[in-house]
């Protein structure tokens, strides 16, 4: 069966998700409106400008279906501003306190190679304006680091990371993020 993944577009790198994930085999609906969140199998929420982001779901009423959306149990995968709406301090999808902007401004941009729990070679990753994690609940798995900083965790179905996969061709995460989506499907039809 072909996942049906959900990414929000109201602002951001959409786009790029959506077309790592129909090279990955996935169905994908982008999500404006809560209707959107129908039936899908998981939903990512990509980088962009998190105030902006912020702004467009209370606009369009989508802050408590998407809690409604994570409280069933559908996978949720965060990038960069992704991260920042789903923390405690806005969305709170996942008991995170974070920092926007924390490695600096656009110029400050850079990429790295990271060891990342459940992967044995690192991932790239590229960070643009790129959050980290200030603080991590208990129910939290941290999955990578960057100088100590917390910029991947996991908590239940939600994933988030502070960089850019779809930008740099890294397909794991994203690959992963799909085998979790089938993984929910079993389950639910179980």
């Amino acid at each position: 069966m072909t996942p049906l993944i959900g990414i929000l577009a109201l602002q951001g790198g959409f786009d790029a998700h959506a077309k790592m994930l129909r090279e990955l085999g996935a169905e994908v609906r982008l999500v404006r409106v809560p209707e959107d969140l129908e039936g899908l199998d998981g939903l990512v929420l990509p980088g962009g400008e998190s105030t902006t982001m912020m702004l467009g779901i209370a606009r369009e009423g989508l802050a408590e279906p998407l809690r409604e959306l994570v409280a069933r149990g559908t996978p949720v995968l965060g990038t960069c501003a992704g991260l920042i709406i789903s923390g405690r301090d806005r969305l709170g999808l996942i008991d995170i306190r974070v920092k926007r902007n924390a490695f600096g401004r656009q110029v400050r941009s850079f990429e790295a190679d990271l060891d990342f729990v459940g992967f044995d070679e690192p991932v790239h990753a590229v960070f643009i304006r790129a959050p980290w994690i200030e603080e991590a609940g208990p129910g939290v798995e941290v999955l990578a680091e960057v100088d100590g900083r917390p910029v991947a965790a996991r908590q239940g179905a939600v994933t988030v990371i502070a960089f850019h996969p779809e930008l740099s061709g890294e397909k794991r995460l994203h690959a992963a993020f799909l085998e979790q989506c089938a993984a929910a499907g079993r389950r639910a039809d179980a």
